[in-house]
């Protein structure tokens, strides 16, 4: 018999309302390890973002993930590879019930009016992404159905009454060992908290739907053993193996409707509704076409998706959670999951109860998204979180003018060499220090290419700024001015002062084949200013990518495709309107 799990073109999710009792594939999932049908398409790179909740306006922290995701999308497409990006907003839970009750609005207009909201600001910060999901919508809905059902006739679900903390926050149980009495300074009043969140916790106890994850304990620590990479950076890899190795309760996997009405109802049980974070954490596969997969086509769509890019936050639901999940379908596990710190202000964890939290908005309107994204990738924290100051960025913003802006600016409006001749002649300075550049230019794409393979793009962005430096004191050494041509007060070259092109054209070959392959190699944190940088250069749309960023690599370029400017104008970084 056909299963409908490989049918996606009989399906029309703009006509579901209820889905009612699904039907479900009974035969090996095409993605399980029993499948043995080659591919037939290459697998796309596919980086996802956590989707946001959308309760509450976006801040800082959600702008750095959405950069984060986009860098790593931007770089292998530079590579030549297909790549796919996914985010998008949570829109099920009690904190967006409570939410919208609190503003007064229907849920569904709450949900309709926020959501755009986190769209705009991945459109403001030049973020590519391929899907924006929303999991109120239909597609997302039979997606999590179908999973509830394998998860259900594999035995995996079971009916419990259960008692515990509940965060409505977090959107998760707490043992009363993660629990304490906490004070609020503002207001004196005493309340129960988690001890890993802070956030208020209240007592529950209701009859729902719980997932065996305590059955999963041994296949997820072999698989960690197997995968000692899977978690970045590895001090939480640590603290996930050590959470799981203590021992794993089950899983309070849904809500009992008159508490929560406002998710997707459990099949077949239109009392309970499913549990946001088993809601939410599907999202992830529903964009790569689960459970719609054809034989020979499985990863088509890019799953199993190659980072997870989150915050630390919400490790535990994505590296324990989400690892038992798919083992129990036997569907592919995500590659890696890159976990990231938080940004504090003036020291202290952002927030918006107490309106500390910083509104990228305003951010990006004052500096624009080139720099923020700069910014962020420069300064951001893996392992450790970073302050947050305009301070910062207005210092990081002067650093790029007087390293790679002047650079730019020298080489290009210098009037006393040609660039596109010294490009012909393709010849790198011989000199000593000519020769020690020429190494450290030709290992620069090696080093940034393995950089962000261990998923840092910090470490390849510092050290694609360590060569604009290395660039600069070379050219301030070999002072090629001193060997081109004088010219009068008009730009006049003064016939009295021959030219030295035997030794000039190589330093500026150096110099503008150092400023090519960085800005190449830049394209993904600053789209925009070094699409002007290589405009400015001259360099083909098409001779752009990763495999072009080598010494030699492209001898057409010389010949600027804008207008160069002069004084302020048409500069790479332009002053700041305001520093304060």
């Amino acid at each position: 018999m056909r299963s409908q799990a490989l049918t996606a073109t009989s399906y029309n999710f703009r006509n579901v309302r209820h889905l009612g009792r699904c039907r479900i594939y009974r035969g090996p999932s095409p993605w399980s390890r029993q499948f043995t049908t080659p591919d037939l398409v290459e697998k796309p790179y596919y980086v996802t973002s956590p989707i946001f909740y959308v309760n509450a306006a976006p801040h800082i922290g959600h702008l750095y993930t959405l950069v984060l995701t986009d860098v790593f999308k931007r770089f292998h497409v530079l590579k030549g590879m297909k790549a796919i990006l996914c985010t998008g907003t949570d829109e099920h839970g009690m904190k967006i019930q409570q939410a919208a009750q609190k503003a007064g609005q229907d849920i569904r207009a709450f949900c309709d009016e926020n959501y755009r909201s986190f769209e705009l600001l991945a459109k403001r910060a030049d973020i590519r992404y391929d899907h924006f999901i929303r999991t109120s919508e239909p597609e997302h809905r039979f997606a999590v159905q179908h999973f509830w059902l394998m998860l259900q006739e594999r035995g995996y679900i079971y009916t419990s009454k259960h008692e515990g903390w509940y965060s409505v926050s977090d959107e998760t149980f707490y043992p009363s060992s993660g629990i304490h009495l906490a004070l609020d300074p503002s207001t004196g009043r005493k309340f129960m908290a988690s001890q890993e969140t802070g956030k208020e916790v209240e007592w529950t106890a209701e009859v729902n739907y719980h997932f065996r994850l305590s059955s999963l304990r041994d296949r997820l620590l072999q698989f960690y053993a197997d995968h000692p990479d899977f978690v970045q950076p590895s001090t939480r890899m640590q603290d996930v193996v050590q959470h799981v190795t203590a021992g794993l309760s089950d899983l309070s996997i849904s809500r009992p409707m008159e508490r929560l009405s406002w998710g997707i109802p459990v099949p077949d049980d239109p009392s309970q509704t499913i549990y946001v974070w088993l809601d939410a954490l599907i999202n992830y596969l529903t964009k790569a076409n689960y459970p719609f997969q054809i034989p020979g086509r499985e990863h088509a769509a890019g799953w199993p998706a190659d980072v997870h890019v989150i915050g630390k936050d919400i490790v535990r639901f994505h590296c324990i959670y989400w690892p038992a999940f798919l083992l129990a379908l036997d569907l592919p596990l995500p590659k890696q999951i890159m976990t990231h710190a938080h940004w504090t202000l003036g020291h202290e964890k952002m927030s918006k109860s107490t309106g500390n939290a910083v509104n990228p908005f305003f951010a990006l309107d004052r500096f624009g998204s080139d720099t923020m994204r700069f910014y962020l990738i420069r300064d951001g924290g893996m392992k450790d979180d970073r302050d947050y100051d305009n301070s910062y960025i207005i210092d990081r913003y002067k650093t790029l003018q007087g390293s790679l802006g002047n650079l730019v600016t020298r080489v290009i409006r210098g009037k006393g060499w040609d660039v596109r001749r010294a490009v012909e002649h393709g010849r790198f300075d011989q000199s000593p220090g000519g020769q020690q550049h020429l190494k450290i230019l030709k290992n620069l794409p090696t080093l940034v290419d393995a950089s962000m393979a261990q998923l840092q793009p910090g470490s390849a962005l510092g050290d694609i700024l360590e060569v604009v430096n290395q660039t600069n004191q070379y050219m301030q050494h070999a002072s090629p001015w001193s060997l081109g041509a004088r010219t009068d007060e008009h730009g006049r070259p003064k016939a009295s002062m021959p030219l030295d092109l035997g030794r000039l054209d190589p330093i500026i070959f150096a110099c503008a084949e150092s400023i090519r392959i960085c800005a190449i190699l830049l394209q993904p944190v600053m789209p925009g200013r070094m699409k002007h940088v290589l405009d400015l250069l001259g360099v083909g749309e098409d001779r752009r990518m990763i495999r072009d960023a080598t010494v030699g690599g492209d001898r057409e370029y010389g010949i600027p495709m804008v207008d160069v400017g002069e004084g302020r104008r048409g500069v790479v970084f332009p002053p700041l309107t305001s520093e304060l």
